[in-house]
């Protein structure tokens, strides 16, 4: 018997139990430890761009901050379009999800990967695919609590 076949005669818990006993399990340690190496190196040049920024150009913490972003986010993109950023990600996992460059990727990546539709209806549309709800969302939800911390602050004063 297949498994197409099996699986058709299961309900759902038991084609769960089923896939769950015959898939690879993930070596979480590993997993960890790269992701942490990874973004934890983000993070380390970003904070080295700000040192270099701040002794050398004589920027404030704040503007060589926003210079570091700045610099992470192109980086990222251009890591991206060589589609190198895909390798590091495959093998840091969630290291490179969390900071900035994570953030870059899931922007340039459908632009880049659409871009043979055009400008307007392939870079214009799919620009904001992964990021729009992240956008959305994100500033809803910034909104709501804005608006909760607001009455609290008229409730408990």
């Amino acid at each position: 018997m297949g498994v197409g076949v099996m699986s058709m005669n299961m309900d759902k818990k038991t084609y769960a139990r089923y896939v769950e006993a015959r898939a690879p399990r993930s070596p979480l340690i590993k997993n960890c430890v790269h992701a942490f190496l990874v973004g934890g190196g983000i993070c380390l040049v970003a904070e080295g761009i700000i040192q270099l920024l701040t002794g050398v150009a004589k920027l404030s913490r704040d503007a060589a901050s926003a210079w570091a972003a700045i610099i992470l986010v192109g980086v990222a993109v251009l890591l991206t379009a060589l589609g190198v950023f895909d390798r590091i990600a495959q093998f840091a996992g969630g290291g490179t999800l969390l900071p900035i460059t994570g953030f870059a990727n899931a922007v340039a990546s459908p632009a880049i990967d659409s871009r043979s539709e055009g400008l307007v209806l392939g870079v214009g549309a799919k620009i904001f695919t992964v990021a729009g709800p992240v956008l959305l969302y994100g500033t809803a939800a910034g909104v709501i609590y804005g608006i909760i911390y607001w009455i609290c602050t008229l409730i408990f004063r």
